[in-house]
Formats: C-alpha cells, structure tokens, sequence
C-alpha cells in the first residue's frame, strides 16, 4: 500500500519482469490502472471483496492493457477510459478522453493530458482535487515519467517527449509518481555513472537499492524528488534531454 487516507488507498501489484499495476481502493469499489495480466488482479480485489469500478490505461502497449478484456469479462459493469485517439488500438474502451478532459470517479475529479513520446497516444491521469481532502495530488504516468528516468521514444520525438515531462512537472511538488515499471534503481545508477559527484543522486540510489535489497517497491516517488534526481527532468532545453536519452538507451550497464 503505497498511500492511504480516509479510506483512499493505493496499492501496487508487482507483475512480469518490472511491471506495477497499482489498485486505487476506495470503500467497496477499485479502480486498476495498467493491467498487463488480469489473474493478480482478480485474486486482490476478491481478497479485499472490492468491485472494479474501471479501469484506467495510459496506452495501447500489450504489457499494460493485456489483462483488460479479462477483467471486464468478470465485472462487465467497469468502464475502460483510454485516449480517443487510440481507439483502434484499445477498441474495447467504454469511455474515451481527449486532452485537458475532466471526469469525476470515486468522487474525485480526474484530468487528462496528451503526453506523446513513448507513444503517439499516450495519456496520464490527474488526481486535481486531493488536496482538499487532505492527500497529496496523484499522477498515474504509465511509460511517460519513471523514477529516475523516463520512457523510451518507440513512436514520438525527443521534442514532444521534452515537451510531454514539462507538462509533467508543472504539477505541484509534492505530487505522488505512480509510474508503471520498477525502474527506479537501474535509472539511477546511471545517472550516477554520468554524474558521479551528485550527491542528491548517490544518496537516493543508496536508498532505493536497499528498498530493492528488501523486496520494496521504490514507487510512488514525487515531482520534487524527481527534479531533485532525474537527469531527464533536470534538463533544460530537447538538445539536452536528446543527448540524455540517446545515452540512457545506449548504456550497458
């Protein structure tokens, strides 16, 4: 359980090699973001006798909606929000959102950002109204924004995805991160290999690999550890970020 408050809870699920898939809890009902399979899922919700409200997807990727028809097949009720521009490659979404779109669920009001640059169509999720109830802001990112890093550029450019983590991180500092992958520890050992003197980096890596060391997760993080320790948002222009990202996808180590 990563967050908890007046009964809103966040609980991530480990899966395949890296994957998380996290289960907003909130009194009966659940909403899963990111399903790559459906068996873990089905099993949590049961266990806590939850009803899936809906479910989230922040792209078309077969490791975040592979688990989605089984899910609506065992609570045919719950919608699938997905960007309506992907809407031939997630064809079973029940309710689709374009940018800046405002929803409500589970009583909370939910923003939509186009972030493209890991894909064409990706999209993320804004908790806009926590604050009010006194929990921090949420952000369910997908493959846009990690832990130390950010995602790979199989169908935008260095440009939009540059653009796409400004958006990003103009949200309040203390925005909780729920990233889709269990990347935080490989992202931050290179960044220490290319900076070794940060000693922001060096301390939170310290961190997160005992975390790791323990069987934690390292997730969620917040916008203001992010711009503390990822070279990725710490850059200040696409040249720089370009340069970053051909070199994170090039290290071996």
């Amino acid at each position: 359980m990563a967050q908890e408050n007046k009964g809103f809870k966040i609980h991530g699920i480990p899966v395949l090699n890296d994957n998380i898939i996290w289960v907003w809890e909130t009194g009966e009902q659940a909403v899963v973001v990111d399903p790559a399979v459906s068996e873990p899922v089905k099993e949590f919700l049961n266990k806590k006798n939850l009803v899936l409200n809906a479910i989230l997807q922040t792209h078309h990727h077969d490791d975040h909606i592979g688990g989605t028809k089984a899910l609506i097949r065992h609570w045919p009720s719950a919608s699938v929000i997905a960007c309506k521009s992907d809407l031939d490659r997630i064809p079973f979404q029940s309710h689709s959102v374009s940018d800046n779109e405002e929803f409500t669920l589970l009583g909370y009001e939910i923003k939509v950002l186009e972030v493209p640059g890991h894909t064409m169509n990706h999209i993320v999720f804004y908790l806009s109204d926590v604050q009010n109830k006194n929990i921090d802001p949420v952000l369910f990112c997908g493959d846009t924004l990690f832990g130390g890093g950010c995602g790979r550029l199989f169908e935008g450019s260095a440009k939009e995805m540059y653009e796409s983590l400004c958006r990003l991180n103009s949200f309040p500092s203390n925005t909780k991160v729920y990233c889709a992958h269990e990347y935080t520890e490989s992202n931050l050992r290179w960044a220490s290999n290319l900076h070794p003197e940060d000693l922001l980096i060096k301390e939170r890596l310290k961190k997160v690999s005992k975390k790791r060391s323990n069987g934690l997760l390292t997730i969620p993080s917040s916008l203001q550890e992010e711009r503390k320790t990822n070279l990725f948002l710490r850059a200040n222009n696409v040249e720089t970020f370009s340069k970053l990202r051909n070199h994170k996808d090039r290290w071996k180590g």
